[in-house]
């Protein structure tokens, strides 16, 4: 099979891009969870909160350092394959990503070697400071970079010039499009989301070898409480963004959902396979009405259709289709995994039950699956479009040979898989050891360990003492 060089350049750019959003989305969930147990330490001076910490701090080292790796190489590729589409968005795109390295990266990288190797050089406060900075700078980088993405999807605030160059006309529509509250949003608590199912899953390992693990324990009931409660508000977060969706790219939505029709009184499509020659979905198992109500909350609402548009202007629908419906399923069970947590901690068998840590365990990942099918959902439902409505892709790739973009995304995967396994590897391998060695606490702070269960010390102090 043959490929054309816009196709190996989206290809290239799928591949990496695949790659990176693992690690950020990652770091920053686990930077908030290392600011919540050092926060937690300092108030309670358990000192099952700081090896949790000392933990996790070591694998959050290793996927920082992968994410800044992986980000890097996204950017040279705007210069390369993508040298068409940086001449016509530069003067808008460029300073959004400017002041995400000014604002975040600068944050980040300034307080990073105090976090990582402060501990028993500086005072707790100032640790801790400097902990809470990296994860102000893990946040802001999420919103710098999704504002510029969301601008790609809902494009405001911009004029063209002679050269059909977009200009910035209005830099605060520009940042607060009409996409990106309802994305950073639902980006954030999904990095938030993947994070406390990968430690609900390394928790879940160390109990079944070791239910009186103190460390997993701790772990085990942090992270399946945080699920409980921002599990339900993900889908509203998602129902909200999907509205957004609707009335910004029709097309993506129903792409999404499988219309080919205009209709009313849509049914909802749970599965089946899109047939974009002949327009229609293969065996299709409906639900009647449903899709109306969940995007127009009416049961007789119009929901658009691909016909709406020329078949050169549709997305890949069978992509998008399967895609969006991977991530709602993960969704659907991270929810249900939330419920059955609590439904054993209203049965006082929490810590014993093993087939929750069993569904934790096999869980782990689902919050990076859906990450990538919610990111292949809204990148390749934006298509045939870098610029929604306005730059198409073909038109945005640079002149660069076939050969020569196969030889290059060739070499990427064969380094990718050889430096990312590696790196993931030793983050597997940390995972897989207890947290329970600890070094101590800094000079001169106080801890108190003897007789203290983690349930104990997850209760208000009122209560411990």
């Amino acid at each position: 099979m043959e490929f054309t060089a816009l196709e190996l350049a989206r290809m290239q750019f799928a591949f990496t891009v695949s790659f990176h959003i693992l690690f950020p989305a990652f770091t920053i969930g686990l930077a908030s969870y290392l600011a919540v147990l050092e926060g937690l330490w300092l108030w309670t001076r358990k000192e099952v909160y700081i090896q949790v910490y000392r933990f996790w701090l070591s694998i959050f080292a290793i996927t920082f350092g992968m994410g800044v790796v992986s980000g890097i190489v996204l950017t040279y590729q705007f210069g390369t394959n993508w040298s068409v589409f940086s001449d016509k968005v530069g003067a808008v795109l460029g300073p959004v990503i400017g002041y995400e390295v000014l604002t975040a990266f600068f944050l980040e990288a300034g307080f990073l070697g105090i976090m990582l190797f402060g501990m028993n050089r500086v005072g707790p406060k100032l640790h801790f400071l400097a902990t809470l900075v990296v994860a102000l700078g893990t946040a802001l980088s999420a919103f710098w970079i999704l504002s510029a993405n969301s601008w790609m999807q809902t494009p405001a605030g911009y004029a063209f010039n002679e050269n059909g160059q977009f200009i910035p006309q209005d830099w605060w529509a520009i940042i607060f499009n009409p996409s990106f509250p309802y994305r950073l949003v639902h980006m954030l608590m999904a990095a938030y989301l993947t994070t406390a199912f990968v430690v609900a899953a390394v928790a879940a390992y160390h109990l079944l070898k070791n239910t009186a693990s103190a460390g997993g324990r701790l772990m085990f009931a942090m992270a399946l409480g945080f699920i409980v409660v921002v599990s339900p508000l993900q889908m509203v977060a998602g129902d909200l963004h999907g509205i957004n969706t609707l009335e910004h790219q029709p097309v993506k939505v129903a792409a999404m959902e499988g219309n080919f029709e205009r209709k009313k009184s849509a049914p909802l499509i749970l599965f089946g396979i899109p047939d974009e020659e002949n327009e229609t979905v293969h065996y299709a198992i409906e639900i009647p009405y449903l899709s109306s109500l969940i995007l127009t909350h009416s049961l007789d609402g119009e929901v658009p259709g691909l016909k709406d548009v020329a078949k050169q202007d549709r997305p890949p629908v069978l992509i998008v289709f399967t895609a969006f419906r991977i991530m709602v399923g993960l969704g659907t069970l991270m929810l249900l995994t939330g419920l059955w947590a609590l439904f054993a901690r209203w049965r006082g068998h929490f810590y014993e039950n093993k087939w929750l840590q069993r569904m934790c365990l096999l869980m782990g990942p689902s919050g990076f699956i859906a990450l990538l099918a919610g990111w292949v959902t809204t990148e390749v439902g934006r298509q045939p479009y870098t610029v929604y409505g306005l730059l198409r892709t073909s038109e945005s790739v640079a002149p660069i040979s076939a050969p020569t973009l196969a030889g290059s995304l060739t070499a990427f995967v064969v380094v990718y898989f050889v430096v990312f396994g590696t790196g993931i590897y030793y983050v597997l391998r940390a995972m897989a050891k207890p947290p329970t060695a600890s070094k101590g606490p800094p000079t001169g702070i106080p801890v108190r360990s003897a007789g203290i269960t983690p349930a104990a010390a997850l209760s208000p102090p009122s209560q411990r003492e």
